[in-house]
């Protein structure tokens, strides 16, 4: 290959950086490993560009080598998941025990646009991500680039070195198995358009700050569920959350939200009152799920010092500092 059209090539690898994050992203459930994917893809394809010989198009040339590197990253690592997907739900009225091991958790995902999201199927639904989890890798591979990114049997048979058959019989066996681990609230409803998600979002800000527990459980879906990863706790049903929000959790009483965008669907940065008496520091960011005309998932990760960097979000706001009540603007990042 010539220099001039190595270095062309080089340089349209970068536009797929983007689209391949949230594809390792699915892959890998933690948005950091799958940023060092990227990466190593990357690194590769850089390094192997002179043996593109143009066969396939160059995003299944270099999809292809996110896909091995995926590969070799899950079989060295541990399945994760979301609480609800380890263990039944518990009381809304005991305390959360101790954190597990971070690698254990599904992780959000920061940006998105939910306004496409509305129109664009699961995406990277927190709850989606985790059931994808529990497919073998190539399966998992074959049902996201068959069913999420549309690329044809063919090419996904090219792709894994395989036949068009086995890729559709993998894709069948996938979907099966999907459909066994569907979250406790999936399907339930319709989702919502990116208007009704906006007015929801806008009124969970309002009731949680004002900590309203009478609107909170207005805005929640009957089995709305709760989840606090490190803490393998989790809840469902609108008693056992106002349980946990009025008990244990009281300390958030008097929270400030600051509004960002997380797997394609509106979140929040949580901030409690500071202990020193002024001011508010970083607690959770709260990723809220929606079906129909309710909120059918809080998911509270409370590993404030790696996320909120990562969404942007500083680690105090001040005492003069409005209360941010709206929805969220898009992101495309």
């Amino acid at each position: 290959m010539p220099d001039t059209v190595a270095q062309e090539t080089t340089d349209r690898l970068e536009e797929f950086r983007g689209e391949l994050t949230r594809y390792c992203y699915r892959m890998l459930g933690s948005y950091a490993e799958a940023e060092d994917a990227v990466q190593g893809t990357m690194v590769r394809a850089w390094r192997n560009v002179e043996q593109f010989e143009g066969r396939s198009s160059l995003r299944s040339w270099v999809y292809r080598i996110a896909t091995h590197v995926c590969l070799d990253a899950v079989a060295a690592g541990r399945r994760r998941a979301l609480p609800m997907h380890l263990s039944e739900p518990s009381s809304g009225a005991s305390s959360p025990g101790a954190p597990e091991d971070g690698a254990v958790w599904i992780g959000p995902c920061p940006g998105g646009n939910p306004e496409e999201a509305a129109t664009a199927g699961e995406s990277v639904r927190l709850a989606f991500v985790a059931a994808l989890q529990h497919l073998p890798p190539k399966q998992r591979a074959t049902l996201i680039l068959r069913d999420v990114l549309t690329f044809s049997a063919r090419e996904v048979a090219e792709l894994h070195g395989s036949t068009v058959a086995s890729v559709n019989s993998a894709l069948q066996r996938a979907r099966a198995t999907l459909a066994l681990h569907r979250g406790p609230v999936d399907g339930l409803g319709t989702r919502p358009s990116d208007s009704v998600r906006r007015m929801l979002a806008e009124r969970y800000a309002r009731a949680f700050s004002r900590y309203d527990m009478e609107e909170l459980n207005m805005l929640l879906h009957v089995d709305a569920t709760l989840c606090l990863p490190p803490y393998a706790k989790w809840m469902r049903g609108v008693s056992d959350i106002q349980a946990w929000l009025t008990g244990p959790a009281v300390g958030c009483r008097g929270s400030r939200l600051i509004p960002t965008v997380a797997n394609d669907t509106p979140a929040f940065g949580q901030y409690r009152p500071s202990p020193a008496g002024t001011g508010y520091e970083a607690w959770a960011l709260q990723v809220i799920e929606f079906s129909g005309d309710r909120i059918t998932g809080i998911n509270a990760f409370r590993d404030t010092d790696r996320l909120f960097p990562l969404f942007g979000l500083p680690a105090r706001i001040e005492p003069d500092t409005s209360a941010a009540t709206s929805a969220p603007a898009h992101s495309t990042t």
